[in-house]
């Protein structure tokens, strides 16, 4: 005989099955509706930075109009200028031949009628008087012409109005330069401190101090960024592995440290011979298709975007977005070189010289 309890067993199950299945239900409507209210949230913020680009976009080229016109009006005006200077000189050198022309043509015309008098008594004792006469009427030309200064506005011309307009455009390539007292002791710098490579050699003798990496081959740069908009590039041809791009000048230089934001270090690496990651925690691996060559940094510190690109064609490559705490330096590490000559090229500041 079955008792209550027995009776009672299948319906328990399958109420705890339907809780358990309203359970699910109300656990993934409430992810729906996360998920809705992050992409409505994403939705009004692409909107939102897409038009705050398009007039950032807008004001860049329209800076850059401003500068064509502006160059395009003061190029004219200088050819104006260069015309009319030239004008003036040919027209009062005219005016002057001409002049001496018509002198020169009385003379000839004097000359030719004594000349043709017959009466030689007469023609005698006229001629001593004659000689002075023509004497102010004779002129050199001695004719001096300058070239009308075409030269100046041919040749290069878009290169010419390139370059000066490099002096207006920002940022441009900063001539950064390294720190020697944060350098590894088996770093090189270059006398002008633009160029570091690793030594096989023996560590310098360099007197140790908290600023100097002792473990990490690294260095950094000598300038302390706090504000602004900033941009430098890195030459790091022929090279199999480096990483370079911004520390806190506050984080630490000793001891073997993980390059990684919560570190106070934001950069890129070259790792394994060809491949590239942004040091993130775990790395972001980039999507590159050639060798880099050269590599650009720009920090906006106010808006906290650190941005690496291809400075060969200036193609993106990664973006830390982060509220940057403090000043920060940048931070260049060409890397261990090899007995088998693998990575043995220096990293080099590039510096656009107009």
């Amino acid at each position: 005989m079955l008792t209550q309890t027995a009776v009672d067993q299948p319906g328990m199950v399958a109420l705890r099955e339907l809780k358990e299945q309203l359970q699910a239900l109300q656990d993934s409507e409430r992810e729906h509706t996360e998920a809705l209210q992050l992409l409505k949230r994403q939705l009004a913020e692409t909107k939102s930075s897409t038009k705050s680009l398009r007039t950032t976009i807008g004001e860049a080229f329209e800076r850059l109009h401003r500068l064509l016109r502006e160059r395009q009006k003061a190029m004219l005006e200088e050819l104006e200028a260069d015309t009319a200077r030239t004008l003036t000189d040919i027209e009062q050198k005219v005016q002057r031949y001409s002049q001496q022309l018509r002198k020169v043509q009385e003379g000839a015309q004097i000359l030719q009628e004594r000349l043709a008098e017959t009466d030689r008594h007469t023609f005698l004792a006229g001629v001593a008087s004659l000689s002075e006469r023509l004497k102010g009427k004779i002129h050199e030309t001695n004719l001096t012409y300058e070239d009308f200064p075409t030269s100046k506005y041919t040749g290069p011309l878009q290169y010419t109005i390139w370059k000066s307009l490099f002096q207006d455009i920002h940022p441009v390539p900063a001539a950064l330069t390294l720190d020697p007292g944060t350098a590894h002791q088996r770093l090189i710098l270059s006398d002008d401190c633009t160029i570091v490579a690793y030594g096989n050699l023996h560590p310098q003798p360099l007197q140790d101090s908290p600023k100097r990496f002792d473990v990490e081959v690294s260095v950094l740069g000598s300038e302390a960024f706090s504000s602004g908009v900033h941009y430098w590039e890195v030459v790091v041809a022929e090279k199999t592995q480096w990483v370079i791009g911004l520390a806190h000048e506050a984080a630490s230089r000793k001891g073997s440290i993980q390059i990684q934001p919560s570190r106070g270090f934001y950069c890129i690496v070259m790792h394994d011979g060809n491949q590239y990651s942004a040091c993130t925690e775990p790395w972001t691996r980039l999507n590159v298709r050639d060798k880099l060559d050269k590599v650009g940094v720009f920090l906006d510190y106010d808006q906290g975007l650190l941005i690496f690109y291809n400075a060969d064609d200036m193609s993106w490559l990664y973006t830390f977005r982060e509220k940057f705490p403090g000043k920060l330096c940048s931070y260049f590490s060409p890397g261990q070189s090899h007995a088998n000559g693998k990575n043995v090229q220096p990293l080099r500041i590039n510096t656009v010289r107009i």
